[in-house]
């Protein structure tokens, strides 16, 4: 059995060495369809595109993504060509929390702003949203949530969001068709909705979901005060402008922690092994923070997102090196 892997996927080669020892690791941009003619599976991340161009007259019947987003998975094709695929849903959820609460901590620290007297819109309701939803009931945030895919009265219109929320945060796939497509949900018309009110946008979901240019505009204006931005237009060459001007700006790393990644590793292993019938070799666990590493409570101790905004501002050029070799990063010791 022959299995092409993502060379940045973290923690999953022992696992695999268990299942079978002819395993190619290759870093995802540059997987090609020769890499992948003669294997039986693929195990990518987002920087893989899988399609007809790559998987065509291959002999690959099975393919992963250690990711809970599948817009680099064309899966009309995969499902005409009777190929197998499997994401990771709510695989770094607790990940995606943490990173906001940590902003919101640190904004709350460098700019005096009072959680218990904001309103968190959320947009998309699915498990990331659920886990900031988590996160803000803890810090005594006042929540409204959209999500026009689910029929439930609690729920708000985005226009409600854009009116009434403090801090918008965006958790949804990116889509352009259907009935409520996403690619620049954050347009014009959306900014102009919130008014000059001077709101901060978070977006970790997709980096099309914002259109940036239009952002950079209403930060002009007096419409958002302060953005935090890990997904990013045209990744990995990034807007300087708006690298420069955000409060965080993150290489796609908000859902990166050790244990997301774990989740993700032991949910591909699994599928894996289900699919061929082959024995799952035991689940992996992550690796332990340093032995003199004390955690007194604080949330940024654990992990302060600033940290990787500094890598970034500091040298954007290296955003594939930063995603791809992260730092160990635990939710909890």
């Amino acid at each position: 059995m022959k299995i092409i892997v993502d060379d940045k996927i973290p923690y999953i080669r022992e696992a695999l060495s268990g299942i079978t020892h002819d395993t190619l690791y290759i870093k995802g941009a540059d997987i090609s369809a020769e890499d992948v003619r003669e294997a039986d599976a693929l195990i990518v991340r987002t920087r893989t595109r899988c399609d007809r161009r790559l998987l065509e007259g291959s002999k690959v019947r099975f393919v992963a993504t250690a990711t809970i987003g599948i817009d680099h998975l064309d899966t009309d094709y995969l499902d005409r060509a009777g190929i197998r695929w499997m994401n990771c849903p709510g695989c770094n959820a607790a990940s995606v929390g943490q990173y906001i609460e940590t902003a919101l901590i640190s904004m709350k620290r460098d700019f005096g702003f009072d959680t218990a007297k904001a309103t968190l819109g959320i947009v998309g309701y699915g498990h990331v949203g659920h886990e900031v939803k988590k996160v803000a009931e803890k810090m005594g945030m006042n929540i409204l949530v959209n999500d026009p895919f689910l029929d439930d009265d609690t729920l708000v219109t985005l226009n409600e969001i854009c009116r009434k929320a403090d801090i918008i945060t965006f958790h949804v796939p990116l889509t352009y068709d259907g009935t409520h497509p996403t690619f620049h949900l954050a347009n014009s018309r959306f900014m102009n909705d919130i008014g000059q009110r001077g709101v901060t946008i978070i977006n970790t979901s997709r980096g099309g979901v914002i259109d940036e240019k239009t952002l950079l505009h209403a930060m002009d204006d007096g419409i958002v005060a302060h953005a935090i931005i890990d997904t990013w237009e045209g990744e990995p060459n990034i807007n300087p402008e708006l690298l420069r001007r955000a409060y965080i700006a993150t290489p796609h790393i908000a859902g990166y922690s050790a244990d997301g990644k774990v989740n993700a590793d032991n949910m591909v292993i699994e599928a894996l092994c289900k699919f061929f019938g082959m024995d799952n070799p035991g689940k992996i666990t992550p690796p332990q923070l340093p032995a003199g590493f004390h955690y007194n409570g604080d949330p940024l101790e654990l992990y302060n997102p600033l940290y990787d905004s500094q890598l970034l501002k500091a040298h954007p050029e290296a955003f594939e090196e930063q995603r791809g070799n992260y730092h160990l990063r635990r939710e909890k010791c």
